[in-house]
């Protein structure tokens, strides 16, 4: 009796070439040549914004309470000095606290598209690698590498990270865009250690079979400070699977695309990733740099809310003197950052649209210590947020979205308990966007 084919024979095992976005990706890290001095120029700035970062996050016990090696006294031949510190460890645990402390004042660098994200994280993975085998090679009498190379490893992983971010949600799925800095990192400092293409390739895969993180942590009612050293994580996985490669560990050509155990079925409801251009230095070139440490999303209603603070001093009025708090915004703003009731620590409060607004109304600022325990204590604060209606602008959620625009607009207007309305104060965009950037220049380097 004949037997229809394939019929009882099990799965193929023939094993496809890798995943055309993989494909692409390290073609892109291993062949293109960057000409743009625009995105050199904003490189560098970048570059000094995530070490002021780092280091201003020193300031706050609990991101010191994260650093340092997993084993007290541990000590690392020619390892990765970690940001502002005397700790000189392994690439991996360096990694991990260089980017914690970028990421974890919620001040360095932003990307706003279909999923949001800070691209400048992965320089917690590049300053570590770099080092370390800066470092190494010396030591063998080799040449160590260049802040050029560190600048264009910059400028390439903001280029992956940044370019699939603008068609792609993982927020939409409940996923962490930390994700993207894993891949990101994964495919660069695969590059800084010497590896081929296909090991390139390799690496990439590594990160998209790793279970991916929730984003639990940054949302009500669970918001917490994992938010904040995610990114660190992310650094320090991609490095170990760069090393693991390096070591001869294999990939997964078909990790997105395998049916039933893949990414898209498993992690992203059947869905491809779609890809509006090719990838350039587009993503460094129009990165938006943080000068008030708010989340992305509120940038411009900080601003607005600085200048409201100014009218009412101008009127010999305070923010006592407030009935009422109106705010147009994107919605993705009211989907992350609008928030009501009790705000249980530093990571709930910067994250919150209302408890950002009303502390320049009140102080005419605002600062990374302004979200502590004790400055929140103030009781001004949640009697502002009582007053605050928050709600959408459809021309905001639309120009956010806009290639050419890339918006990030909110809009303030206040009523005083005597019924003087002041008028409404509407920023399009935030003064560290790429059509700000001449005003945005002196900012950053003020804050570093």
């Amino acid at each position: 009796m004949a037997v229809a084919a394939g019929v009882g024979k099990g799965e193929s095992n023939v094993r496809p070439p890798p995943d055309q976005v993989m494909q692409d990706m390290a073609d892109y890290v291993h062949n293109y040549d960057i000409k743009s001095s625009t995105a050199y120029n904003t490189a560098r700035m970048c570059l000094l914004d995530s070490l002021g970062c780092g280091i201003e996050a020193l300031r706050f016990p609990a991101p010191r309470a994260v650093c340092g090696p997993v084993v007290e006294g541990t000590t690392v031949p020619n390892g990765a000095h970690v940001i502002g510190t005397n700790y000189v460890l392994d690439p991996i645990r360096a990694a991990f606290n260089n980017g914690a402390l970028i990421r974890w004042l919620d001040f360095n660098d932003t990307w706003l598209a279909a999923e949001w994200g800070h691209p400048s994280d992965n320089l917690g993975a590049i300053l570590a690698v770099a080092d370390w085998v800066s470092r190494t090679n010396v030591a063998k009498g080799k040449a160590p590498l260049t802040v050029n190379d560190v600048l264009t490893a910059c400028i390439k992983a903001h280029e992956i990270q940044g370019n699939m971010a603008i068609e792609n949600s993982f927020n939409r799925v409940g996923l962490d865009h930390v994700v993207l800095v894993k891949v990101a990192s994964a495919a660069v400092v695969s590059k800084l250690l010497g590896l081929s293409r296909d090991q390139t390739i390799d690496a990439i895969s590594h990160a998209f079979v790793d279970g991916q993180s929730l984003r639990t942590y940054r949302h009500a009612p669970n918001a917490g400070s994992r938010k904040s050293w995610a990114a660190g994580d992310a650094c320090a996985r991609a490095v170990n699977l760069a090393l693991l490669v390096q070591r001869g560990e294999g990939g997964y050509n078909s990790v997105l695309t395998a049916k039933t155990w893949g990414f898209y079925d498993v992690l992203f409801k059947g869905r491809e990733f779609q890809f509006q251009r090719p990838y350039t230095s587009y993503v460094m070139e129009n990165v938006l740099f943080k000068l008030v440490p708010a989340e992305f999303h509120a940038q411009t209603a900080v601003e607005a809310a600085v200048q409201l603070h100014a009218k009412l001093r101008e009127m010999g009025k305070t923010s006592d003197d407030i009935k009422s708090i109106k705010i147009r915004t994107q919605e993705a703003a009211i989907r992350i950052i609008s928030k009501q009731g009790k705000l249980n620590n530093y990571a709930d409060r910067d994250h919150c649209i209302q408890y950002m607004v009303a502390v320049p109304l009140i102080k005419g600022s605002l600062e990374p210590g302004d979200y502590t325990d004790e400055f929140a204590a103030d009781p001004r604060i949640d009697a502002l947020r009582e007053k605050t209606t928050v709600e959408e602008e459809p021309r905001y959620t639309k120009e956010y979205l806009e290639p050419e625009k890339r918006s990030i607009g909110n809009a303030v207007s206040l009523e005083l308990n005597d019924g003087t309305k002041i008028d409404e104060i509407a920023i399009d965009y935030p003064v560290g966007h790429a059509r700000r950037r001449d005003e945005a220049v002196p900012l950053i380097a003020s804050k570093l």
